[in-house]
């Protein structure tokens, strides 16, 4: 069934208010407490890995049209998990959402677990790096929102606990990928990576 986007974002917002969102569980190796605000993060000024302001243009760059409508033709979901130089960086909720002229992107999150929502009339590929540059953030081999690799560093990408060779930002999404960008010491790559994600019922 479609929903109209103001319904989504009516719904999403009462949920937060009334504390129906779930957190995520830790992915491996993640620092134990809580995780920081999406304003904080291991590197950059405050507010460094918040969403961009405008979606509907942030869209646009990742190639993304924005619809009135959720289309179902294609439906699935996916999880991202961001461990950067020892601190989980959360996913904030609303990409590819504009409340104001009220469209949405086939490429989404409704709130901060991690979880994109992809839901499209055509059956095509969308990309970890269509979801970073509607974010807000960059994403290549050397480079993950506002944190650049330094010497003796790497930022390496899991899918389903196995690492995936090449530009990140050209990984393709999968059904119930559980997706894990990991940027640290290149002498210590992460030992167990996240290979799976608890998705709730009916996702």
């Amino acid at each position: 069934m479609r929903r109209p986007v103001l319904a989504t974002v009516t719904l999403i917002s009462a949920l937060m208010l009334l504390g129906g969102c779930g957190s995520d569980p830790e992915p491996a190796g993640a620092p134990v407490g809580p995780a920081p605000t999406v304003s904080d993060g291991p590197e950059g000024s405050a507010g460094s890995w918040l969403r961009a302001d405008d979606q509907s243009a942030s869209a646009a760059k990742a190639g993304l049209p924005m619809l009135g409508r959720e289309m179902l033709t294609v439906h699935y979901h996916a999880h991202v998990d961001l461990l950067v130089r020892g601190v989980r960086v959360p996913v904030p909720a609303l990409v590819g959402i504009d409340s104001i002229k009220q469209t949405i992107s086939p490429l989404h999150t409704h709130d901060v677990t991690g979880v994109v929502h992809i839901e499209s009339g055509e059956d095509i590929g969308f990309t970890l790096g269509q979801f970073f540059t509607e974010w807000g953030q960059p994403l290549s081999g050397t480079t993950v929102g506002p944190v650049t690799l330094t010497q003796g560093e790497q930022l390496l990408v899991y899918r389903d606990g196995k690492r995936v060779a090449g530009d990140p930002a050209a990984i393709p999404f999968t059904k119930h990928g559980e997706f894990f960008i990991w940027v640290g010491p290149a002498s210590s790559p992460p030992k167990q990576p996240p290979s799976t994600y608890d998705f709730p019922k009916g996702l």
